[in-house]
């Protein structure tokens, strides 16, 4: 049955360090909710389970950026594909940090590095929820896919750039992903 938490504790975050792949999702106050697959070994816990960050690549679309910059809303879903089931749903309030803003420096050392790095997501749980998971089918990983990297390093830094500034400015519903002019 579903237990909650107002932080997590070293075994649910080692369950965190286990998953190859966790789910975000963000919400506009009026239009479509956002919800992204993600992977990469991009997510981290900072701190005494209640501040978490990922490391968010450059993508056909930015709508976390925008949701989070007018709202701040987001839950992150980790979910066991293997033989223990789990799901665990973190619930807090989201926002960006960017290269150039001040937390970028403290926090860029804590994931690796990969091509295409656009943001930084930093989440701060107000709760985390527990659940069986017991109808999620049991996968094994084959492999990481290699695409977003070699398609970041095909265009190159200046394409990224401009690839950037072209269709990840606004949000499908037309809200502004970032709050002032930056890139």
């Amino acid at each position: 049955m579903a237990k909650f938490y107002t932080r997590l504790d070293d075994g649910l975050q080692k369950f965190i360090g286990e998953q190859k792949m966790f789910f975000t999702a963000t919400a506009p106050a009026d239009g479509r909710i956002n919800l992204s697959p993600k992977g990469m070994d991009t997510f981290r816990c900072l701190d005494e389970g209640r501040r978490f960050a990922y490391l968010d690549l450059t993508g056909s679309g930015n709508e976390t950026a925008a949701h989070l910059s007018e709202n701040g809303r987001m839950t992150v879903m980790f979910c066991s594909f293997s033989e223990q089931p789990l799901i665990l749903r973190l619930y807090g309030r989201g926002r960006v940090v960017r290269r150039g803003d001040e937390e970028w420096e403290s926090l860029r050392p804590h994931f690796p590095d990969l091509p295409g790095e656009r943001q930084i997501v930093l989440l701060e749980v107000e709760s985390a929820q527990t659940s069986c998971g017991f109808a999620v089918p049991v996968y094994e990983l084959k492999e990481e896919r290699q695409r977003l990297v070699e398609w970041t390093l095909s265009k190159g830094e200046d394409g990224i750039l401009e690839y950037r500034r072209e269709k990840n400015q606004v949000s499908i519903d037309g809200l502004p992903v970032y709050p002032s002019s930056k890139q």
